[in-house]
């Protein structure tokens, strides 16, 4: 988690601010953190899922199903992994502080309940739930503050998981699409997966995270990846002119790289789990 404020992936999670020597001004940081409310449709339809091996591993490791267990699901979003924990069982309750993605989420899940709110003062009693997770949302807090919360509505024996979607940069069309986004935006695409690690996480080091990682893809049409990208924060604040010139020359590369209009998009889900201190 230590990017530069810009830094992302082209089809991966959002960049995670630099920690406190070298975060990004809060403005900045507040803008982008905000921009997702004005494009929530268009993330809730183009936005990767999370492919069943994540909850396998999650459960793996905490011992116990999602199956009846209590969980939060912080920093929701319009809903992708809330409705993916609600499916395997889990009793789900969402924390979100965006208004346009909350009211996507109540359209995708008006049976789950959403609380405004976000995880540096979480809206939760204390020892309420078993699992706190975060999917593509950790960057945005602040671990000082979001650790000693999480810790506090976990019950005893409970466990915080983090994850992101990170693009697989071994598969040579992903590789030279990071290039170009290197090249137009000017920031460093690989830094993601390599600050997804446990010291960024809790720079406390309060937390013993055990760290997982997830291969999947999915196959979508050009104009799906696209508007995917398109709905990444370094997108939608980096003005509409210089990123509709990007998404344009990006739609010519691809369709000459695929010309049936199809792309492979090859993902690992960074997975950083811990369980609540003895």
């Amino acid at each position: 988690m230590t990017t530069s404020p810009a830094a992302h992936h082209p089809t991966g999670a959002d960049p995670a601010p630099e920690p406190p020597a070298g975060r990004p001004a809060e403005p900045a940081r507040t803008a982008r953190a905000h921009s997702f409310n004005a494009a929530a449709a268009q993330y809730a339809a183009n936005r990767p899922s999370y492919p069943p091996a994540l909850f396998d591993a999650i459960e793996d490791l905490t011992g116990r199903p999602l199956t009846g267990s209590r969980v939060a699901d912080v920093g929701a979003g319009t809903g992708i992994a809330t409705a993916l924990l609600h499916a395997r069982g889990a009793n789900v309750v969402a924390v979100e502080p965006g208004d346009g993605m909350a009211a996507q989420f109540r359209r995708a899940l008006p049976g789950v309940p959403v609380i405004r709110g976000t995880g540096d003062d979480l809206p939760l009693a204390g020892a309420s739930v078993d699992l706190v997770t975060y999917a593509q949302a950790w960057h945005w807090t602040d671990p000082a503050r979001a650790v000693p919360e999480a810790l506090r509505v976990l019950r005893p024996e409970g466990a915080l998981a983090l994850w992101w979607n990170t693009d697989a940069l071994d598969v040579p069309w992903i590789a030279e699409a990071a290039a170009r986004t290197e090249r137009h935006f000017g920031i460093d695409v690989s830094a993601e997966k390599r600050n997804l690690d446990t010291r960024a996480a809790d720079p406390t080091g309060r937390l013993d995270f055990t760290r997982r990682t997830v291969r999947w893809s999915r196959r979508v049409p050009v104009d799906t990846h696209l508007a995917n990208i398109g709905s990444h924060s370094v997108f939608l604040v980096h003005g509409a002119e210089h990123t509709a010139a990007f998404l344009a020359a990006e739609r010519e590369h691809l369709l000459r790289a695929f010309p049936d209009g199809f792309v492979e998009e090859v993902y690992e889900v960074v997975l950083l789990l811990a369980e609540t201190p003895a």
